[in-house]
C-alpha cells in the first residue's frame, strides 16, 4: 500500500517535463535503492566478476554450449525471470531493482546482449500479449532458463519500417495452422533459441506476433554474423520455409502485431539506457586506474590537466544518465503502483505495458541519451590508454567495439530522435498535452521587455531551476513556431526535428541532474554534496550551451527576418546562466575519481 509520502507525489505524464516543474523530493535516485535491492545487484556483481569476465574470450569466440551454460547458471540466481510474475515462477522485482540489475549487467559485455534479449524482446511480448493458456506453457521455462528466447522482427527490406515486413502467414484450409514463409536477419541468441517470436503479414496486410517453436521442421539458420562488436552474442539469419505452426501459436490479435513490437520496445529502449551506465562506470573505472599507473615524464599522467578534463567529463555525462534513467524507472515505478492500488488495472505486468506506452517519449530520450554517453566514455577511455587502448590486450577495446551497436538497437538513434519530438506534438494535438498556453506565454514574453537583476532568492538552486525552466521555453517557442510553419507538414521537416529533440534531451538530462543533487542535499548537506553540485553546474552550462546551439541551427532552418531576430534574441536571453569556472570544478571532480581509484563516487 502507498504510504502518505508516496501519495502526495505530483506524478508528471508523459512529456509533461516541458511544461511542469518537479520536485525533488519526489523524484527516485540511486540513493533511494533500498537494501534488499542492493544485495540482489551485489550478488549477479559476484556472479560476472567470477563467471562472466573470466571467461570473456571464450565467450567472444562463442565456445560451444558456454552462453548456454552461463544463462542457466544466471536463472538459478533468479536473474532471467526477476521481471516475472510469481504465478510463472518469476521474482517479480519493481522496475526500480530491474534498472538496477540491468545496470550492474551493463559490464558483462556479450553475455549482456544475451540476457536482455531473452527477458526483454524475447519474453515481453508473451508476458503482455499472450493467452493465460500461452502464458503458462511458456514463461514458467522461460524464467528457470529451460526455454532460451530469440525475437525475430528485423529483415533484409525492413528496418526501421518493421511493418513493411515481408514474411508472410498463410492460414491452412482447414483453419488449424500457419504456414510461415520468409527470411529474418541480426536475430540475437537465434543459434540457441528454443523459441522464436515471429512477426508476419497475415492475408498480406495484418501485421502479426506468432510463437514458433524453434526446432520446427523448415526452420534454417544462416552461419554466425561477423560483428563489430558484442561478438559472443549469437546473431543469425533465420530461414522459415514452409514452416508449419498450430493456429493457437498466434500472439496477440491478428493484424495488431505492431502493438508488440512498439510497446515492447519502448522497455527496451529503457532498459538499453539502464545497462549503458554500468558499461560508463566500468569505462572510467579502466580509464582511472590506467591513468594513475601509467607515468610519462616522470609523473602519473592523471595528474595532467587535458586528462582530468577526460575523467571529469566521463563522470559527469554518466552521473546526468543515471539521474535521468533513475527518475524514469521512479516515475514507472510509482505510477504502475498507482494503478495496481486504485484497481485502474487487474496486475502489474498489465500496468507496466499501460505505463511504458505512457512514457514512451522519456523513454526514447534515454536511448539516445545514454548510447551516446557511453560512446563518448568508451572513446576517451581509449584515448587515455593511448596506443595500449589499440590493443585487444586491454579492456577498454572490447568495450569501444561493443558500445557502438547500441546506437542502432532498439530503433536507431536518429528514429527515437524523431519519435520523441513526434509523440510530443501528437499529444499536444490531440489534448493530452498542454503546449498551447506556455507557447503563447513565450511569444507574449518575447515582445516584453526582460527583467535584470539576480535570479537568487535564498533558494538553493535558484538560478539553476530558473536555467532549467527557461531552457524548456526554448523548446516550446522553437517547436510552437515550426508549427505554425509547418503544420502538417513538420515531421518531413526531420533536421528540424532532430534539433529540437536535442534540445529536449539535454533539458531533462540537466533537470534530471539538478533535482538528484538537490535531493541528495536535503540528506546529506551541502559541504557533502559538494562534488555532485560542481557536476550539475559542469554539466547545466554544457547543456544551455547545446540547446542554444542546436536552436539555432532550427530557427535559421525555417525563420526570416523579424521572426529570425526576434527568436534569436529569446534564445540568448533564455540560455543565460552565470559565469561558472568549469575548468576548476572538473579539477575538483577528477582529483576526487582519482585519489578513489576509479570507484564512481555516489
Amino acid at each position: 500500500m502507498a504510504t502518505v509520502t508516496e501519495e502526495k507525489k505530483q506524478m508528471l505524464k508523459g512529456g509533461e517535463f516541458l511544461i511542469k516543474e518537479s520536485v525533488a523530493q519526489d523524484i527516485f535516485t540511486p540513493e533511494d535503492l533500498n537494501d534488499e535491492q542492493r544485495m540482489f545487484g551485489d550478488m549477479l556483481r559476484e556472479f560476472i566478476k567470477n563467471r562472466i569476465h573470466p571467461n570473456v574470450e571464450k565467450i567472444d569466440k562463442q565456445e560451444e554450449g558456454l552462453m548456454e551454460t552461463l544463462l542457466n547458471e544466471s536463472a538459478e540466481l533468479g536473474l532471467l525471470g526477476a521481471t516475472l510474475p510469481e504465478e510463472y515462477d518469476g521474482m517479480g522485482v519493481s522496475l526500480n531493482t530491474e534498472t538496477l540489475l540491468s545496470e550492474t549487467l551493463g559490464t558483462s559485455h556479450s553475455f549482456g546482449v544475451a540476457v536482455a534479449a531473452h527477458t526483454g524482446i524475447g519474453t515481453l511480448p508473451i508476458l503482455y500479449f499472450g493467452t493465460e493458456e500461452q502464458k503458462k506453457k511458456y514463461l514458467p521455462g522461460l524464467a528457470t532458463g529451460k526455454l532460451k528466447a530469440a525475437y525475430c522482427l528485423t529483415e533484409p527490406g525492413s528496418g526501421s519500417d518493421a511493418l513493411a515486413a515481408k514474411t508472410k502467414a498463410t492460414l491452412t484450409k482447414d483453419g488449424k495452422h500457419y504456414i510461415i514463409e520468409g527470411q529474418k536477419m541480426w536475430i540475437t541468441n537465434s543459434g540457441f533459441a528454443d523459441l522464436f517470436i515471429v512477426f508476419a503479414q497475415v492475408d498480406g496486410d495484418k501485421f502479426t506476433g506468432f510463437i514458433i517453436d524453434a526446432k520446427a521442421k523448415n526452420i534454417n539458420l544462416g552461419a554466425e554474423e561477423d560483428k563489430m562488436g558484442i561478438k559472443g552474442s549469437s546473431t543469425r539469419q533465420v530461414f522459415f520455409e514452409g514452416v508449419k505452426i498450430p493456429a493457437e501459436n498466434v500472439l496477440g490479435q491478428i493484424g495488431k502485431g505492431h502493438r508488440i513490437a512498439f510497446n515492447v520496445l519502448n522497455i527496451g529502449r529503457y532498459k538499453l539506457c539502464a545497462m549503458v551506465m554500468g558499461g560508463c562506470k566500468a569505462g572510467i573505472e579502466h580509464a582511472t586506474k590506467y591513468a594513475n599507473e601509467r607515468h610519462q615524464f616522470g609523473v602519473p599522467i592523471s595528474s595532467f590537466g587535458a586528462i582530468k578534463h577526460k575523467l571529469a567529463e566521463m563522470t559527469i555525462r554518466t552521473y546526468a544518465c543515471e539521474s535521468a534513467t533513475y527518475r524514469v524507472s521512479g516515475l514507472i515505478t510509482d505510477t504502475v503502483q498507482n494503478m495496481v492500488d486504485t484497481g485502474e488495472s487487474k496486475n502489474r505486468a498489465e500496468a507496466k505495458l499501460s505505463v511504458a506506452e505512457e512514457y514512451a517519449v522519456e523513454c526514447a530520450i534515454l536511448k539516445v541519451l545514454g548510447s551516446e554517453v557511453l560512446d563518448y566514455v568508451v572513446d576517451e577511455a581509449v584515448q587515455v590508454y593511448g596506443g595500449t587502448g589499440f590493443s585487444e590486450e586491454y579492456p577498454v577495446a572490447r568495450a569501444y567495439r561493443d558500445a557502438r551497436i547500441n546506437r542502432i538497437f532498439e530503433g536507431t538513434n536518429e528514429i527515437n530522435r524523431l519519435l520523441a519530438v513526434g509523440m510530443i506534438l501528437k499529444r499536444a494535438l490531440k489534448g493530452q498535452l498542454d503546449l498551447m498556453s506556455p507557447m503563447m506565454a513565450i511569444q507574449k514574453e518575447l515582445t516584453s521587455i526582460p527583467t535584470f537583476g539576480s535570479s537568487s532568492n535564498g533558494e538553493l538552486f535558484a538560478a539553476e531551476k530558473k536555467a532549467i525552466a527557461n531552457a524548456k521555453k526554448c523548446i516550446l517557442m522553437v517547436a510552437g513556431s515550426a508549427v505554425q510553419k509547418f503544420q502538417a507538414k513538420l515531421e518531413q521537416q526531420q533536421e528540424i526535428l532532430m534539433n529540437l529533440a536535442d534540445m529536449a534531451i539535454y533539458t531533462f538530462a540537466a533537470e534530471s541532474t539538478l533535482l538528484r543533487t538537490e535531493k541528495m542535499i536535503s540528506v546529506k548537506g551541502e559541504e557533502a554534496c559538494s562534488l555532485h553540485t560542481d557536476i550539475t553546474k559542469v554539466y547545466l552550462t554544457n547543456a544551455l550551451e547545446q540547446i542554444n546551439l542546436h536552436g539555432k541551427h532550427a530557427i535559421c532552418g525555417f525563420a526570416k527576418g523579424d521572426s529570425q531576430r526576434m527568436m534569436l534574441m529569446g534564445l540568448k536571453r533564455f540560455t543565460k546562466y552565470e559565469p561558472f569556472n568549469v575548468i576548476a570544478a572538473r579539477q575538483r571532480i577528477a582529483d576526487a575519481l582519482i585519489e578513489a581509484n576509479g570507484n564512481c563516487f555516489a
